[in-house]
């Protein structure tokens, strides 16, 4: 690893607060303001539905752009000030119903156990000799490939955020069913998701969900109905979760790449199989470019978004064999994925590969 770090402008690693700080407006900006001009002019009517879906569609992909913020505030990416970097990061997180510092220590462990077929952390695939791996197989047969990769795209977009943060779904074996809200969920002592003081501090998000969730009833009671707490927040909320859930299934997910095990892993090796994607121009200045240079992410996270395609150029010159980068359309590669990628195997050379038949 510090031979791939010595590849990156040593500038690249240096914070600018105030360029953090004009992001994280910038995005919240934008967010609000669809927001608030969605509330002005759209009327709450069944008739404006097909406008409404557009406008969760529009704002819940802005709001994405508040939510990277905050995932560089988690990882120190974002000032030098930790105050300022955590407070910011809390109410950003906390705005989207993340709770922050649980959710900075399981990345934390997903940056340290990148494709770790066992210690890893979200979209650790599914073993094709486990019950949960043979099931999905199962259900891909009589569904039929399209149907499979419909309904698995359905669930995992949908759903899947909300479950990881519940239930630990797609984390690494060895923790078991985890809680981002309760810290003493899963399993304890080497392999717990949040040991010593990440106790506290994982009910210190609780707060915040709690305030933000405690705000949302009061604004249903104040109105008098429930809608406009769906149509303005709920409904784009959730297309900001398939987001973000996507931008973590495909960095870390595709048919030629491996996951590995026990001795064959390595944090570097693990780092360099993450994939960069082409978003293009518009979800990259809305997204902070968090899909397009995700490598030079894993390789040091402490790089902040603004250094990141200078330093994603340097790896890429530097380690031309290693460097992954998959032209193929984002939405085209998000169907692979989830038509594909059903469960691994372990191959000759000890690394497990998906397959396509069980």
């Amino acid at each position: 690893m510090p031979d791939v770090l010595r590849a990156i402008p040593p500038h690249c690693f240096q914070k600018n607060t105030p360029l953090s700080l004009f992001y994280a407006a910038l995005s919240t900006a934008m967010t609000l303001g669809c927001v608030a001009a969605a509330a002005a002019f759209l009327p709450l009517q069944a008739a404006y539905l097909p406008m409404w879906l557009a406008y969760a569609c529009v704002t819940g992909t802005v709001a994405t752009g508040c939510w990277v913020v905050a995932h560089e505030c988690g990882h120190g990416a974002f000032s030098d000030n930790k105050v300022l970097q955590d407070t910011v990061g809390y109410v950003l997180h906390s705005a989207l119903l993340v709770p922050y510092f649980s959710w900075q220590r399981s990345h934390a462990v997903h940056h340290a156990r990148t494709n770790h077929i066992e210690e890893g952390e979200t979209h650790v695939p599914m073993k094709a000799t486990n019950a949960d791996g043979a099931f999905m197989f199962t259900l891909k047969e009589r569904l039929s490939e399209p149907v499979f990769a419909v309904v698995n795209l359905l669930a995992v977009l949908g759903f899947g955020w909300p479950v990881y943060l519940l239930t630990g779904a797609s984390g690494g074996p060895v923790r078991g069913a985890t809680n981002h809200f309760w810290p003493w969920a899963g399993a304890s002592g080497r392999h717990a998701l949040f040991p010593g003081k990440w106790g506290s501090k994982v009910l210190l998000s609780d707060i915040g969900i709690v305030a933000v969730l405690g705000a949302l009833v009061a604004w249903g009671v104040a109105v008098g109905s429930a809608w406009p707490v769906v149509a303005l927040y709920v409904a784009p909320l959730m297309v900001t979760n398939a987001w973000l859930v996507a931008y973590t299934w495909l960095q870390h997910t595709d048919v030629d790449v491996p996951h590995f095990g026990g001795d064959d892993w390595s944090p570097v090796k693990g780092a360099l199989q993450t994939i960069d994607r082409p978003y293009g121009p518009l979800f990259d200045f809305l997204h902070h470019r968090i899909g397009s240079t995700h490598v030079a992410h894993h390789v040091n996270h402490t790089i902040p978004h603004y250094h990141a395609r200078e330093a994603t150029e340097a790896l890429r010159l530097a380690f031309p064999e290693h460097y992954l980068y998959d032209p193929t359309p984002v939405w085209q590669a998000l169907w692979r994925v989830g038509a594909k990628c059903t469960a691994v195997k372990q191959a000759e050379g000890g690394e497990w590969v998906f397959h396509q038949t069980r």
